[in-house]
């Protein structure tokens, strides 16, 4: 892990260029509506927002300034209380607000890993960056299900070799993960071992049992349940070109014939150094 955010750090410094600002979305889940903010940063994430009747709840704030002003406007418009703040995979402008997070993950946040990635963001990235978030963090367990703004969210663990954030299915509608499903090769940093590749898949057949119709992810955005689906076949079938060669290059060779024309191939030797290390 620790090479890929290296390698993350480089190809940030490397490829920093100005932004547009972010956009929205809207998804009508039956009680309640998320919100998707789309960041269009350097890091590709994604922010949300949770509306139920008379509160909000806010998933993965931005971590650039002109995400946040941007999200804070867009959320201020809404005109309802912010019941609770989850900071789940992504630390991000939350200000002074206390928040919400998985157990273990205050702490990974402040080791080694996690805590040398902030401060390779910081290198990378300098004042557009917002300021660390100063409130206090209330750890929920895995397998707790809470009841804000009207909507439960339930906490499940995420996939088994990623951080010790949560899988959190909202409203038995939305199922947050890490990263979101779609139909694109996957990256180096999202898989970086075969061990990796087994955790995804179940963590994603897992997805598809809760009955979700809509899936998110702090990378990406939102898709439906055939992002998914795909998502299984496309690493079952990276697991079939491992098996079937001995080199980085020949699995990206193989990915590439086996899905022809399809988003992210660019990444496809850096999957295979990752996966043959």
């Amino acid at each position: 892990m620790k090479k890929a955010l290296f390698i993350l750090f480089n190809f940030l410094t490397l490829t920093i260029m100005a932004q547009t600002k972010g956009r929205f979305e809207t998804h009508e889940l039956g009680s309640f509506t998320l919100h998707v903010y789309y960041t269009n940063d350097a890091l590709g994430d994604a922010s949300y927002i949770v509306e139920g009747r008379d509160a909000l709840v806010t998933l993965e704030q931005p971590l650039f300034k002109d995400n946040v002003a941007e999200y804070d406007a867009y959320l201020a418009e809404l005109g309802k209380p912010v019941a609770r703040r989850i900071t789940d995979y992504h630390v991000g402008g939350t200000g002074s607000h206390d928040v919400v997070m998985a157990e273990g993950m205050p702490a990974f946040t402040r080791g080694e890993v996690y805590g040398g990635m902030m401060q390779g963001f910081a290198q990378a990235f300098g004042d557009a960056l917002t300021d660390m978030p100063t409130g206090d963090a209330t750890e929920v367990a895995f397998g707790s299900t809470h009841t804000w703004a009207g909507i439960p969210f339930e906490f499940r663990h995420g996939a088994a070799t990623d951080f010790p954030g949560a899988s959190i299915l909202i409203g038995g509608k939305a199922y947050y993960t890490h990263w979101a499903p779609a139909r694109a090769h996957v990256s180096h940093l999202q898989v970086s071992s075969p061990a990796a590749i087994d955790a995804e898949i179940a963590e994603a057949e897992r997805s598809l049992a809760t009955g979700a119709t809509l899936f998110i992810g702090g990378h990406g955005g939102a898709a439906t349940r055939d992002a998914v689906e795909f998502k299984i076949a496309y690493l079952r079938k990276m697991k079939e070109v491992l098996a079937a060669n001995g080199t980085a290059q020949a699995f990206a060779d193989g990915m590439r014939a086996a899905y022809p024309g399809l988003p992210g191939e660019a990444g496809l030797e850096e999957l295979g150094e990752a996966l043959y290390k």
